[in-house]
């Protein structure tokens, strides 16, 4: 595998970073593999439908430019994002493991559930299945988002502009009664990374 990630990792120091993905494409399972050891999202169609679990939470680059060997550098940017940022939300009862969505695909409506409260919504999807926009009820004032659906080996990761994906989290600290300065130091935190997306990593 070890020699695999490398071969994949020449081609792309070599400038042919297309042929690289081709190459990755092709493969398959393998190459899902080797995409996301490589920190490359190897994205499929997911169809929202049933109830997934809270794991984190998620960031994306909006861009691969620069190929496999800029994503490689990317991935400690992120790792380290996220996880400052499951240690500031833990602080204010948003864990992993502490809310779950629910999602009917046949109306199309929605329910995030965390600390015992219920906040309903409607959604739809495009782009075959790889952005989502969600609409949430009166409880959070119809608060709107739109992001994009990326599956890493057999997770889901729901993410958005950055502005939006703090809007969410300031709403969901008030509903839940919260009001902690570490909310205040991710939005900070989180003004540093204009070329990202936060959001959600979630399972079934």
């Amino acid at each position: 595998m070890k020699k695999i990630i490398s071969l994949v990792i020449v081609a792309a120091a070599l400038g042919f970073n297309a042929n690289a993905q081709s190459v990755l494409d092709k493969l398959g399972s393998l190459g899902n593999v080797i995409s996301n050891a490589a920190g490359v999202v190897y994205s499929a169609p997911i169809s929202l439908n049933g109830t997934y679990t809270y794991n984190g939470i998620a960031v994306s680059a909006t861009s691969s430019e620069g190929g496999i060997l800029k994503n490689l550098a990317g991935t400690a940017a992120t790792s380290a994002l996220e996880t400052k940022a499951d240690e500031y939300l833990s602080k204010v009862g948003i864990k992993p493991g502490a809310a779950t969505f629910t999602f009917n695909s046949t109306d199309k409506t929605f329910s995030l559930n965390i600390g015992g409260i219920s906040l309903p919504g409607t959604y739809t999807v495009g782009d075959g299945e790889k952005t989502v926009s969600l609409v949430f009820g009166k409880k959070l004032q119809f608060f709107s988002m739109t992001g994009s659906l990326e599956s890493s080996l057999g997770n889901v990761k729901m993410v958005f502009p950055v502005n939006k994906a703090m809007g969410l989290i300031k709403k969901l600290t008030s509903v839940l009664g919260e009001s902690s300065s570490s909310v205040s130091s991710l939005a900070k935190l989180a003004d540093g990374y204009d070329n990202y997306r936060l959001g959600f990593k979630m399972s079934k």
